[in-house]
């Protein structure tokens, strides 16, 4: 496959229509790139800006991440979801310290060993912090360059995904790196996310449409392909707001793996039945006619829709911390869990039920 010459026009394009706002592109810290390419992984610009602030202003530098307890990390991420981002990012922090001496390698191959760092992001980190001439195939540079190549292979078969990485590395500028590689980068994704969208792409105001093989073909809408289709779950549970004299509620930690793994939560049970039998046989609790079923809701990830249904409960706190149902548990009032890490779904709950 002879390959188009994309580079000199995607970093032109970059200079003067591409995204040159935002807060990591005035950096060449590792430490700032990295942290906003981990927030911005399955999350929309908008919404990474406030949470990349405060994580900041937290947070300033890797030193002081690595030395933060994990429950103040996941707290400044409530709301971000993908929480296991968080925990990566935290053990990322502590091995750069640990094995690194508190500096980012330069090198993609060494950061791509890093707890939570994939050779995609680590190609960011390495072509805007130190200008090497890596790939990053996100989605949505995996879009713009099989679009521009008309790359039609299955990109679910392991194979396919290699070859596409192997001519992205080709396609990477050749000349002026320390300039052209993370201007490159950043274009190829700002056209992902502002012209080449999965739908409707805006081919004619397109820097590469002269270039590009599926606009010639009639049908960029095709690409990429993959076949293999993520498939969609529901699950329905049952959460005890178990809230004592004092107005606290207890919550629980998580287990280290599944849905909210790691997180304080209420307990969760399969069904009211389950729910009501556990309080009976384990909390001093008020008898069911006090008890508030609150509005059911349902929260939706992105392999799975979870369909809530709180039942608040009054509770006597003497005897409860004998008779916690996870590993670890702890009564919060509304400061207290304010500073916890907390899914979003609980704390809006809790905020709204309880925190006034």
């Amino acid at each position: 496959m002879t390959l188009p010459s994309i580079a000199a026009p995607v970093v032109q394009w970059q200079a003067s229509h591409g995204r040159n706002h935002l807060p990591w592109q005035q950096t060449r810290d590792p430490y700032r790139v990295w942290l906003s390419e981990i927030m911005l992984q399955q999350t929309q610009v908008s919404t990474v800006l406030g949470y990349y602030q405060r994580f900041l202003d937290a947070f300033p530098d890797v030193a002081s991440l690595a030395a933060a307890p994990q429950d103040a990390v996941l707290a400044l991420w409530s709301g971000l979801g993908y929480y296991s981002r968080a925990r990566n990012l935290h053990r990322c922090a502590q091995v750069v310290v640990e094995q690194w001496g508190g500096v980012f390698p330069g090198r993609a191959e060494d950061l791509a060993t890093l707890p939570g760092i994939g050779r995609s992001t680590a190609g960011a980190i390495a072509s805007f912090c130190f200008s090497q001439r890596v790939p990053i195939l996100d989605a949505n540079v995996r879009r713009v360059l099989t679009r521009v190549l008309a790359f039609d292979a299955d990109l679910a078969v392991a194979k396919n995904e290699r070859e596409l990485w192997d001519l992205a590395q080709q396609l990477c500028p050749t000349e002026d790196l320390e300039h052209s590689m993370p201007r490159y980068t950043q274009g190829l994704m700002d056209l992902g996310a502002t012209i080449c969208l999965p739908r409707k792409p805006g081919c004619l105001v397109c820097p590469l449409q002269p270039q590009c093989r599926a606009a010639r073909l009639g049908s960029p809408e095709s690409y990429p392909v993959r076949t293999r289709k993520l498939k969609r779950g529901a699950e329905a549970w049952w959460l005890l707001i178990a809230v004592d004299e004092h107005g606290r509620v207890w919550l629980e930690r998580r287990p280290q793996q599944g849905i909210w793994a790691g997180l304080f939560a209420p307990p969760v049970f399969g069904g009211r039945d389950a729910l009501a039998q556990a309080v009976g046989q384990h909390w001093p609790a008020a008898a069911p006619p006090d008890w508030t079923d609150l509005p059911a809701f349902l929260h939706v990830l992105t392999h799975r829709d979870l369909h809530l249904h709180p039942v608040q409960v009054p509770v006597r706190s003497v005897g409860m911390e004998g008779a916690r149902m996870g590993p670890e548990g702890c009564w919060a009032d509304a400061k207290a869990w304010a500073g916890m890490g907390l899914p979003a779904p609980v704390r809006k709950l809790l905020d709204g039920q309880l925190g006034g």
